[in-house]
């Protein structure tokens, strides 16, 4: 019987089996490394896209910015951080409806924050009288007001919906048709929907949340 000394001197590098590990880097490059003994290899994944496992995360920015009225714009955090998009479209509030994320430029611009959870079981009509109050000021003061969250997508139109519906009377359908229009990515979460149809309901009334 070999000891281990012998059967390690005796080992043949050739009876190695070839060994092939597939990587994708977050740039989205496929890279196949294969090797056997001492020799390595690596070449492109020639395997097509559609057969790709994991995500390479977007980067790009949202500058999107949808007018819902001349002075009523809806937007991502993306927007309300880029100085050069809030010139472009003559912001002068922002209404800041994200949870936790900062203002950037507090010197330059009338800010309100609203912290609001973007999640089905979050009071939502609590924030509409608030809100329509800043609103309902920018356009006072003859300004232009950027309502945003974070992605824009429900938070923002979720509350400019309300605001629609509770001072230019609006159905919640009418209201989601006019944001959607604004900003096509506008899909409130169902929750914020369903309390949404209820204040209607509760605008016609007469009652208050």
């Amino acid at each position: 019987m070999q000891s281990l000394t012998e059967e390690i001197q005796s080992f043949s590098r050739t009876r190695l089996r070839k060994q092939c590990t597939r990587v994708t880097s977050l740039s989205g490059r496929r890279i196949v490394e294969t090797w056997k003994g001492c020799t390595v290899t690596v070449v492109e994944d020639p395997s097509p896209p559609e057969r790709m496992l994991g995500y390479v995360p977007d980067t790009s920015w949202d500058l999107q910015v949808g007018a819902v009225r001349p002075y009523l714009l809806l937007g991502s955090q993306d927007a309300a951080n880029d100085f050069a998009t809030l010139r472009k479209h003559k912001v002068s509030h922002i209404l800041n409806v994200a949870y936790g994320v900062e203002n950037v430029f507090p010197d330059l611009f009338i800010y309100k924050t609203v912290s609001i959870q973007d999640h089905p079981d979050a009071d939502l009509l609590q924030h509409i009288p608030d809100c329509c109050d800043f609103i309902r000021r920018a356009r006072s003061e003859k300004g232009v007001l950027l309502v945003h969250c974070n992605a824009g997508v429900s938070r923002a139109p979720a509350v400019v919906i309300g605001f629609l519906m509770s001072c230019e009377d609006h159905t919640f359908d009418a209201a989601l048709s006019l944001v959607q229009s604004a900003r096509p990515a506008a899909s409130p979460n169902p929750g914020f929907v369903e309390q949404l149809k209820r204040y209607k309901n509760q605008l016609t009334n007469g009652s208050e949340h």
